[in-house]
């Protein structure tokens, strides 16, 4: 299979975010007004996996500060898994993120969301703190060095 890779440094057009929000609605059940919500991010990074004009994947972050990004979304259509489309949209995020000057990457996962907490832990990252949020959901934060 051949895909294509798209990275944007502000909302991109209208029918790749409908993209997206299809997606992330497919994976999570919702959108969480994630098209209000991108609106508001410092620094937003986008990445999206195209299949054509299809969105099939996508990895969303932004700055928290100088040296820190967040990697806050991401998720691969069940019909393109095993591809390693995951795995090079984090590869791609971390280049961009060396590039500009980025120190450290961290994010945030559940255990139901055990393939990519194994993904995350195979890109280097460490565990740093857990917690169990106001919902009662038990939250693993991890970051990652950017030498």
């Amino acid at each position: 299979m051949n895909f294509h890779y798209q990275i944007y440094t502000s909302i991109p057009e209208s029918t790749v975010v409908e993209g997206i929000n299809k997606l992330h609605r497919s994976i999570f059940g919702t959108t969480d007004n994630l098209s209000d919500k991108l609106a508001r991010k410092p620094h937003i990074l986008i990445i999206t996996a195209m299949d054509g004009n299809k969105v099939i994947g996508y990895k969303i972050g932004y700055e928290i500060d100088r040296e820190t990004f967040y990697s806050w979304l991401g998720g691969v259509d069940t019909h393109y898994r095993e591809n390693g489309i995951a795995a090079t949209l984090m590869d791609k995020q971390h280049a961009y993120l060396r590039e500009k000057g980025y120190k450290i990457v961290r994010t945030k996962t559940m255990n139901k969301w055990c393939k990519m907490l194994i993904l995350n832990i195979k890109f280097g990252f460490d565990v740093i703190e857990t917690y169990t949020d106001e919902k009662g959901l038990h939250k693993i934060i991890l970051e990652k060095k950017l030498n």
